[in-house]
Order: C-alpha cells, then structure tokens, then sequence
C-alpha cells in the first residue's frame, strides 16, 4: 500500500490555473466518487481552496493522480503537469502534516485551512472514500495541527493591516466591549476591520459615506446606523475608534477640530486608523494627549514585525512536524508488521500442538497439574523462539529483506 499525494498551490501555480482545477463544494461528492473507482485506488481525499487543490489516495498499484485531475477538468494533462508537485509516503504524511499546520499557507499561522482540512475530510468521510489507512493520517494531522497551536505562538500575531489595526485598539482600550466604531468611508479595507472589531466585542458601529446608499449597505452589515458625512465631527465624542478610507483627496479631520472632540470626551482615549491613500486624518493629531493616531504605513510596519515573530515560531513548528511524522511512519510501519507477527505466532503454536499430540501417548496419564506444567513449558519455549524474530520485525519495520527473511525461515507463506 502506498500514499501519494498530488496537487498545486499558490507557490507554484498562477490564480487562473488554479481556479480552472479548483473543484465545486457540492460536487465533491460525485467526484470523490469517482476517484475511488479509478483502478488500483483504495483511497481518496480531495482539498480545493482558493490557494491550493490536492489529490490524497492508498494505491495499491502505479497511479497518476495528475491523469485523474485532467481528466475531471477536461485539460491536457502536459498542461498543467508543470504546475503540480507530487508526493510518496513519507513525504506525503509530512506535507499533510504541514499544510494543517498552516507552514504551507500563504500566510503562515492563519486559521482558514486547518477548518477547510477538516470540512474537506468530513465530506470525504461521508462519501465513504477515506476508510483506513489515508483516515489515519488525517486524524493525526488535525492532532499535529492542534500542537503546533498549543506548543508554539504561531498565530498569536496579526499579519493583516486591518487585524493589526484590532490589535493596536485592544492594547490602548485594553478590551473593545461596548466601545463606539465609526467607518468613515465605505471601502474593503474599512469592512475587513470593523469584521474584526465586530468579533472582538464592539458595541456599536456607525457609518459615514459620501454615498449615503453605499453608507446604507454597509451599516446593514454590521446591524449598525448612519451617520451624516457632512456633519460626522459633531458625533465624535461619542466614538471611541474611529476607522478612515474615505477617498477624499485631502485631510477630513484636522487637530483644531480633534481638540475640541478630545476636550468634549473629558481626555478618555480615542483611536483613529487612518487606512487612506491619500490620508485622510492630518498627521498632526496624534501630537495631541490620549489621542492614538495610525496610518497604513505605521500599520505594515506592525504587521512586517509579526510576520518576522511568526517565522521564528515557524521553525519550532517545523521541528514538532518532523517529530510527528517519525512517530506516524513508525506507527504504521509496525501496523504493517502486524500480519507477519501473527502468522509466526500461529505457526509456532501450530507446531508445539502439533507435538503434544505425537508424544500425548507416550506420556500416559498425567494429572492435571503435569498437564499444566507441560503447557506452561511448551508455551515459554515457543515464546523464547518468537522473542528474538518478533524484536527484529518491530526494530526493522518497513525493511522488506527482515519480513521475506523471517517468513521464509519460519515458512509462514506455506
């Protein structure tokens, strides 16, 4: 039996190749299916993201999984062969391993794959295509994943702008419970964070737009209220962050008009994330007392130092991935020992009853406590004969000289 694993991802395969092998959710099924028929497949797993696609199976025979995903997809397999990367065994297990671990993400440390990992397992499960051995693997991967999580800090930092702009907001308020947003501008960038504010327990968010409709669709996001753009200032002591990316070509809120805010607030904190290009708060501000003012350039600037800490926790990762996989190849490879080991062990007891019989008559009448002193002795010698065979099995599982050599002295074949 042996593991292979196919796939691409975004180190080695452009967007559009990748969305032309990506495959649908609700047809996975079907085609889970259809992987498991494929000849010589006992096995398969199929994980589709945005970043990557991957084919696991067992195969108990030469198999290109590459045939399979052309075929599916309808493409010439020496087009996007060139794309893929293709994995056996060892390497397989640890790329799984890496890939719930988040080390083979585009951004390491994030969250998203290991709950994709697992929505694509449990569609595989219910399918009926991943049974046994591949299960195993997988079942031990969510485990890996899971110390990586625990032993290291390789997702406690924020490595995107608008997550770092959350953080940034916990460390001067010190939690975010019933704290005031307001969203000046209506952009993506502004959405993403006022998300993360949203998780983290705000009480309320507000929106201000220049487009009063586009105002209107995001505070429905976020159940919130609409504020006038033309006279938003007036509302600022009521606010506690206050979230910039309104695409005004010049300054909307200047230090003369944050005084008189910040005097109104009695000198409570106040946050303003300034995500414009050009900026839309004057630099100014933040000269002010108890006003905490941030642009995109301060916000890359925390995330470039994260993504550093997350390289370093990264190695750590690493090392505890190469542990794991140790222990998974040698687990499965004393799994493979298993039917030799019985085999001899019935063989042996096949002989030593074998003999009782032939010499039973000679013996005459024993009592019982002479039938279980012979049974007792018998016994220990056939376990003495097994000892050393089995130690050299469980020692040298996975080398296939040792197996043949020992089923042939003991002719465990006949």
């Amino acid at each position: 039996m042996k593991l292979l694993l196919t796939g691409l991802n975004h180190n080695t395969a452009p967007v559009e190749i990748r969305e032309r092998l990506a495959f649908p959710a609700d047809k996975l099924p079907v085609i889970l299916s259809d992987l498991k028929s494929v000849p010589g497949i006992d096995e398969g797993f199929i994980l589709s993201t945005c970043n990557r696609v991957e084919i696991a199976a067992t195969v108990a025979s030469e198999t290109d999984l590459c045939d399979f995903l052309a075929r599916v997809h309808r493409m010439d397999a020496r087009t996007i062969r060139e794309y893929l990367y293709e994995y056996e065994d060892r390497d397989a297990i640890r790329h799984l391993f890496r890939v719930a671990s988040s080390l083979d993400s585009m951004v390491v440390g994030e969250p998203q794959i290991l709950g994709q990992l697992k929505a694509a397992y449990e569609a595989a499960k219910t399918s009926g295509s991943v049974t046994g051995f591949l299960d195993s693997v997988l079942t031990r991967a969510f485990s890996v994943a899971k110390r990586v999580r625990t032993e290291t800090e390789i997702g406690q930092n924020a490595v995107s702008v608008s997550y770092a702009a959350v953080e940034l907001a916990k460390q001067i308020f010190g939690s975010l419970k019933g704290k005031k947003v307001l969203l000046v501008g209506a952009g993506k960038m502004s959405e993403l964070a006022a998300r993360h504010l949203e998780r983290a327990g705000v009480g309320e968010i507000l929106v201000t737009n220049r487009s009063e409709e586009r105002a209107r669709q995001m505070a429905e996001l976020f159940s919130g209220r609409i504020v006038d753009y033309r006279t938003f200032v007036q509302a600022l002591p009521d606010i506690d962050v206050l979230i910039a990316s309104s695409g005004a070509p010049h300054y909307i809120l200047h230090k003369e008009e944050m005084k008189k805010v910040i005097g109104a607030r009695r000198n409570r904190p106040m946050f303003l994330i300034d995500i414009a290009v050009p900026r839309n708060i004057e630099p100014a501000v933040n000269e002010l007392d108890n006003v905490f003012l941030f642009d995109i350039d301060d916000l890359q600037k925390v995330v470039q130092s994260n993504l550093q800490s997350r390289q370093q926790e990264a190695q750590e990762a690493e090392q505890i991935v190469a542990e794991e996989v140790e222990r998974m190849v040698t687990r499965l490879r004393a799994r493979e020992m298993g039917p030799t080991i019985v085999s001899l062990q019935q063989q042996l007891e096949t002989v030593r009853v074998a003999e009782m019989e032939r010499v039973r008559g000679k013996l005459g009448a024993l009592t019982p406590q002479q039938e279980e002193a012979i049974e007792s002795l018998t016994r220990g010698i056939i376990n003495k004969i097994a000892h050393g065979p089995i130690s050299e099995l469980r020692k040298g599982a996975g080398n296939h000289h040792i197996t043949d050599v020992i089923r042939r002295v003991f002719r465990l074949d006949a």
